[in-house]
């Protein structure tokens, strides 16, 4: 008999339409186009405009994965989960105001902060909510507006990162189903949170005498170290997450990793033994979106007829926490909007 699981029913992202190329950064830093491509992959991203919050692209998003769910959507959705590294304020979280907006009602909202792996952890959230039963079904959004955090003298997250959204809407199903999650896994290392941080305005900033460093606003990032970490901790938790699949990483048709950087993603397939054209990426035409990169990814090639129904893909993320996680399903019928 087949066991309960969630099921993909529903797929949107959504990019601010200000494109900020390569060309454009050259002319405020010292960067060149071929720099920015060599080292990220990166050609092109896309910035919220200012005015523009974390909460705005997450509706927009939204609304697309509902439309895509069809039937049922949105008077069934039983939780909003929101993943972001960039949310509108500290108090309240964004979701509770995303699932107003979208016309929700009263349902479960919560906010899930784990940088890059944040789509694959709330993916993990809503996935243990269906499973038990507590929702038939669960609205998954990753979400960022990293414009205002970054230091605009600082080429190595300057040139980097992107805002957009990307959202999924899972029901409650069988394992069987196309569409289904296999499995999921999850892990983090806080001794190495200072490898991506973003110091300002925590209570451990707000609780020493110090005066405010200016830079203490802007992410920083060790790009070297968490290349490395990256490439490992990805992997691994691949691997876990197919045996509890009960998969080989042959039998995987797609890998979509977190879009941080294209050498990653060569070096991730190396590591896999996954033949390049097996990997889907994205980050050319946005950069690193943190928690919106694997969603907007999918929802990508998707839109190009990439996945055919039962498809087998392999999600995996690696971020700020320092966290990681990897989920394993299948590919369902989904119309996209």
């Amino acid at each position: 008999m087949s066991a309960p699981a969630a099921v993909l029913a529903g797929l949107g992202g959504y990019v601010p339409p200000r494109t900020v190329t390569n060309e454009e950064l050259s002319r405020r830093m010292d960067t060149s186009d071929a720099w920015i491509v060599q080292r990220t992959g990166i050609r092109k991203r896309h910035w919220a405009d200012p005015g523009v919050a974390t909460s705005d692209l997450a509706v927009e998003a939204g609304h697309r994965a509902l439309k895509s769910a069809g039937a049922g959507a949105p008077d069934d959705i039983g939780m909003v989960v929101v993943a972001t590294a960039t949310p509108d304020q500290q108090i309240p979280a964004t979701a509770p105001d995303v699932a107003a907006r979208l016309g929700l009602g009263p349902v479960a909202a919560l906010d899930v902060a784990a940088g890059c792996s944040g789509f694959v952890y709330a993916l993990a959230t809503a996935s243990a909510a269906l499973v038990a039963g507590y929702a038939e079904r669960v609205l998954v959004i990753g979400a960022e507006t990293f414009r205002p955090f970054l230091n605009p003298a600082d080429r190595s997250t300057a040139v980097i990162f992107g805002d957009g959204a990307g959202a999924a809407v899972l029901r409650r199903g069988t394992s069987d189903e196309a569409g289904a999650v296999q499995s999921v896994d999850l892990g983090s290392d806080g001794a190495f949170k200072d490898l991506v941080a973003l110091p300002g305005n925590g209570s451990r900033h707000r609780s020493t005498d110090r005066a405010p460093h200016p830079d203490d606003q802007y992410i920083r990032m060790d790009g070297k170290e968490v290349f490395v970490h990256a490439v490992r901790r990805m992997a691994q938790s691949s691997a876990v997450a197919l045996a509890r699949a009960g998969w080989r990483v042959d039998q995987v048709d797609h890998v979509v990793g977190h879009q941080a950087n294209l050498r990653i993603l060569d070096a991730l397939a190396r590591q896999l033994g996954v033949d390049r054209s097996r990997v889907v990426t994205h980050i050319e035409q946005v950069g690193n979106t943190s928690a919106a990169s694997i969603p907007l990814a999918l929802a990508d090639a998707a839109d190009q007829g990439r996945f055919q129904p039962r498809d087998r893909l392999l999600l995996t993320s690696f971020g700020a926490g320092l966290t990681w996680g990897s989920a394993a399903l299948t590919w369902p019928e989904i119309t996209l909007t």
